[in-house]
């Protein structure tokens, strides 16, 4: 399968991402509304209703398996890009089922229920996790950071800028620093444990812009001077 972003630039109307699907290959479309065009067999593309234990229950989830050869297209929101990873056996990763695109033949998609601390950090049920060989895209605003978590040593990442997180990692919610940059900040997870994390830069970068943009100087000065303002005036 190859996969192709048609516009690269960072127009206010989004990109177009095309899949090239050969023969005897399939993909799984998490988010098949996207999908603008499609050159194929009208057979190639099967729409299911998705059993996603413990999420959404009275949401209904629809997945389209898509089969080869054939050639679609998808549009994604402004602001969103799709960044493929491979697969290779059992990944200790944890996705937000809103961060998934696709995944391909040959990976398993299963769901974690969270335990109730988590439940309470994320202000999710279910994560989502992966094993097996190919190749899934994730959903990203922005650029996809990467940093490895040490037992002792916390990371502290944006709350909103996670994509995934081992398993096996503990999980705080917190801010940091002096007293004035805990104050302004947003609340951010304090991580340990083994493996990586990956996190987006794009919600940053849209709220820098939007502070020095958009915001009057008063606002500014009481976001940053105000307990929690980061927070609480947006």
């Amino acid at each position: 399968m190859n996969v192709d972003v048609q516009d690269e630039g960072d127009s206010g109307s989004g990109q177009a991402v095309a899949f090239t699907v050969a023969e005897n290959e399939e993909v799984h479309v998490l988010h098949p509304q996207q999908i603008i065009a499609y050159q194929g067999p009208s057979s190639g593309r099967a729409d299911r209703l998705m059993d996603v234990k413990g999420m959404y229950r009275k949401r209904k989830l629809i997945r389209s398996d898509i089969t080869g050869p054939c050639r679609f297209v998808a549009a994604l929101p402004p602001g969103y890009r799709v960044k493929t990873l491979q697969l290779d056996g059992k990944s200790d990763l944890l996705y937000d089922f809103r961060h998934l695109f696709f995944y391909s033949k040959g990976v398993t998609m299963q769901t974690r229920v969270l335990n109730m601390k988590n439940m309470l950090i994320t202000r999710d049920i279910v994560k989502v996790k992966f094993s097996g060989h190919g190749s899934i895209g994730i959903l990203t605003e922005g650029t996809v950071c990467e940093a490895e978590l040490d037992p002792f040593d916390p990371l502290y990442v944006d709350a909103g800028s996670i994509i995934a997180y081992p398993e096996n990692a503990r999980l705080e919610l917190t801010v940091y620093g002096n007293h004035l940059a805990s104050q302004h900040m947003s609340y951010h997870w304090k991580m340990t444990g083994h493996g990586p994390v990956l996190f987006q830069a794009g919600r940053q970068s849209r709220r820098f812009q939007r502070d020095n943009d958009e915001d009057g100087i008063i606002k500014r000065f009481l976001r940053e001077a105000l307990p929690f303002g980061g927070v609480f005036i947006k």
